[in-house]
């Protein structure tokens, strides 16, 4: 039986301990409350010397349980309490636990004898067992016993406890449930507010140049022309690079995606710039596969993170620093990996580096965008991972994780 709740779960148990010691007390009834199995979930109320005896005994114990097992399923399959004898020749009745007619588990109240010619025309839930040793067999005639009449009121007044109960307990959970959606829907409002916001960070460097493009082209073509025809082909490219980039910033979409190989061309450009700056203290690799040009790919999702290398790999050092670019597919998602050889990150810093902390440096707080930006824009199973053994020239790896979706 495959419930979505579980007793335990469904109701409070300190509470229903409660309300079974005072309910057994002012009724003078044995009682327990027992799982969808048999097994009591409540500590037994006012049971009698034989069955406490009896339940430290395992394998009588075990009787006990199926015996509780069997009424309560009888009393699920009714809907209403059920009057039965249990393997003992004990007058005992059974109140289903139940919500949205899933069974829980059930009230086993009674341990007590009745009037003689009502209690013979009682079935026995299971098999009858007359108890073998002398004490059981004394204690066992020592039953109290009560009017039936009383017996059956007690078993519905429970029913109503349990029912009661039982609402609440649903009414209480629904509230719950609903909470938790309103802090969920709450806080993809926030993420979504968040995300907006980096794409507009994302455009900043676009919109700073969109005073008059055409102007500043037609100033880069003059200087490229100029390094040309003075042989300086060092500059040439140089502009020719600057230029590429700026056009890939004026190019992107509104809905924030460009092709990979857009994006990697655009990586290319800023690269060769800062080789021309940083001459040989970087190389840099770059084993991502013309095959993937036409994936989907965010705006200016690769070159921050590359960014964030020569800040703060290779200009904090004298050693010769490396970074490499690769990508990698499974037929439906594409993995890129960045990887360096600097000292690393520690966990701790990791962990605030993709909580997006203000405090930190823009670095941290772009990787943090670039995470909610692949999220908002594929799904939650997608975004970035950082990894770092934090060892001196063990350096860092970021996976960034999207669908191989063409642009």
């Amino acid at each position: 039986m495959d419930n979505k709740y579980k007793l335990h779960e469904f109701l409070n148990v300190n509470r229903l301990q409660t309300l079974q010691d005072n309910f057994s007390k002012s009724m003078m009834i044995a009682l327990v409350v027992v799982d969808q199995e048999g097994v009591p979930v409540t500590r037994p109320s006012g049971f009698s010397d034989f069955c406490a005896r009896s339940r430290m005994n395992k394998t009588l114990a075990r009787h006990c349980y199926d015996s509780d097992r069997a009424g309560g399923e009888a009393a699920m399959r009714a809907g209403r309490p059920v009057v039965y004898r249990c393997y003992c020749g004990f007058v005992e009745f059974a109140v289903p636990i139940m919500i949205n007619h899933q069974y829980l588990g059930a009230f086993i109240s009674g341990q007590v004898k009745v009037e003689e010619e009502k209690e013979n025309s009682i079935p026995y839930i299971l098999g009858n067992q007359q108890p073998e040793s002398s004490r059981l067999s004394d204690l066992h005639d020592n039953t109290p016993h009560m009017p039936y009449a009383r017996f059956e009121s007690t078993a519905y007044t429970l029913l109503h406890v349990a029912s009661y109960l039982v609402e609440q307990a649903h009414a209480n959970n629904i509230q719950r449930e609903l909470r938790q959606k309103d802090q969920e829907l709450a806080c993809e409002l926030r993420k979504r507010v968040e995300i907006e916001r980096a794409l507009h960070e994302a455009e900043f460097k676009a919109l700073s140049y969109q005073v008059n493009p055409h102007f500043l082209f037609n100033v880069l073509n003059t200087i490229g022309r100029l390094a040309f025809l003075e042989e300086a082909s060092r500059t040439e490219t140089m502009v020719y690079d600057f230029a590429d980039m700026m056009r890939y910033l004026l190019r992107k979409n509104n809905n924030g995606l460009i092709t990979l190989g857009q994006e990697v061309n655009y990586v290319k450009c800023y690269m060769s710039i800062q080789k021309v700056r940083m001459n040989e203290r970087f190389d840099y690799t770059n084993d991502i596969a013309e095959k993937y040009n036409d994936v989907a790919c965010p705006f200016l999702i690769l070159q921050p993170l590359v960014e964030n290398f020569f800040n703060y790999v290779v200009e904090p050092r004298e050693t010769k620093s490396h970074i490499l670019l690769r990508a990698t597919d499974d037929g439906k998602d594409i993995t890129i990996e960045i990887t360096d050889n600097g000292d690393g990150i520690s966990p701790e810093e990791i962990a605030l580096i993709l909580s997006g902390n203000q405090r930190r440096q823009k670095g941290s707080i772009g990787i943090n965008n670039i995470n909610n930006r692949l999220q908002l824009l594929f799904g939650e199973k997608y975004g970035l991972q950082i990894t770092s053994p934090y060892k001196p020239m063990l350096g860092t790896t970021i996976k960034l994780k999207f669908p191989m979706v063409p642009a």
